[in-house]
């Protein structure tokens, strides 16, 4: 999880000194000086989270806002125009996406590999049609920005929003606190966003977040982080959570970390990501990877990405996933200690042959064969606040 950079050359957020007096143990991530873990550890930190609602730091991430150049002041009309911009980057239906919504979407490549994934929300208001609200991961903004940048060219322009803070309140208790604090919040469901009034400044929050429980998303100008922070924090529900409890709880949740999981040769339909491809669009070909895409949709993909639970030590990332047989399967791409349900987890891939639940494999700790069985992720149940219709998902 950490990088090689020197102290000098991390960027920090609008919340490093607020962490710093909180006592966390910061660590090199993406560039940025970010906290790992605080008093409590990382195992306190996410049981906390799943019982009541964690506190993170996200402002390294990459939110952006995509907009005409000039727009016609008819709303459909604006929002078609903008979603055919992005669109042929990525696998999602944006222009079908409704007022006030988010989708979670692929960035591909031409071969139809993953280059990111990513959040994409169309806002509510007639007056903002036009505009797309997006979150990129943080070690690839630079290169998703200058895409997305491109593709818009003169006729678009996108604006970076990561020089605020984003904050994300995640557990049962996470719209309990938040609403407290910014009345109105918990009338938000999952994968839908608004603007927000706090302080005199205007917040955009979305009910979303990466650790498979009901939480949120806060976007906040830099000089209202660290009172946001802080008054969140006076609620005894609410403990500040470093990224190891962060990454602990996606893997629960069974959440794919770009760089790890999947990357620029996975198709989404390896990843078992087949759910954000837009149907519509594969169907017309007007997807980026189109001919390879559509073979795997018909035929199956030559591998897929599965959950293990394992017996023995943890598997981390890069052990070898074998069959039981030792024949080389392929590598698990996360794995650990599972806090909430006390057994070591991880993620992988094998060939789909061997990707049904209850397969019996193998991986290979510190040169031991250890047992592993396929389960059906998540390994711990998302807990997501659905909406009455068909809600958007994210894995």
């Amino acid at each position: 999880m950490t990088t090689a950079l020197a102290a000098d050359t991390l960027l920090s957020t609008p919340l490093s000194a607020a962490h710093r007096l909180r006592g966390a143990r910061m660590t090199p991530f993406a560039g940025y000086d970010m906290p790992v873990s605080y008093a409590a550890g990382v195992l306190k930190e996410h049981l906390w989270t799943r019982a009541h609602a964690g506190l993170f730091d996200v402002s390294h991430m990459g939110p952006a806002f995509l907009s005409l150049t000039a727009r016609s002041g008819d709303p459909a009309a604006d929002h078609a125009r903008v979603s055919a911009l992005i669109e042929p980057l990525i696998c999602g239906d944006i222009a079908g996406l409704a007022p006030g919504r988010l989708r979670y979407t692929l960035l591909l490549n031409a071969q139809g590999g993953i280059i990111d994934d990513l959040m994409v929300g169309r806002p509510a208001a007639d007056g903002r049609q036009g505009e797309l609200y997006l979150v990129v991961n943080a070690a690839t903004k630079p290169e998703d920005f200058a895409l997305i940048a491109e593709a818009a060219g003169a006729k678009g322009r996108l604006t970076r929003a990561d020089d605020g803070a984003l904050i994300a309140v995640q557990g049962p208790e996470a719209a309990a606190v938040l609403d407290g604090l910014i009345p109105g919040v918990g009338d938000l469901s999952f994968m839908s966003f608004a603007p927000f009034g706090f302080e005199g400044e205007s917040l955009l929050i979305s009910r979303s977040g990466y650790t498979g429980e009901d939480g949120f998303e806060i976007l906040s100008p830099a000089s209202l982080a660290q009172t946001l922070w802080e008054r969140l924090l006076a609620d005894e529900r609410a403990w500040p959570i470093g990224l190891g409890a962060r990454d602990s709880l996606r893997l629960e949740a069974g959440l794919p970390l770009y760089g790890h999981d999947i990357d620029a040769t996975t198709s989404p339909l390896e990843a078992n990501l087949a759910f954000a491809v837009s149907k519509r669009r594969l169907k017309a070909s007007t997807l980026r990877g189109a001919a390879r895409l559509a073979k795997e949709a018909a035929e199956g993909p030559s591998r897929l990405r599965i959950g293990l639970k394992v017996e023995g030590a943890p598997a981390r990332e890069g052990a070898e996933i074998t069959g039981v047989d030792g024949a080389p399967l392929g590598l698990v791409t996360s794995g650990g200690f599972s806090p909430s349900l006390g057994t070591p987890i991880a993620m992988g891939y094998a060939p789909p042959a061997l990707a049904a639940p209850d397969t019996d494999l193998r991986v290979t700790v510190r040169g031991r064969a250890q047992g592993a069985r396929v389960v059906a992720m998540p390994f711990f149940p998302h807990r997501y606040h659905r909406p009455t219709t068909k809600p958007e998902t994210r894995p």
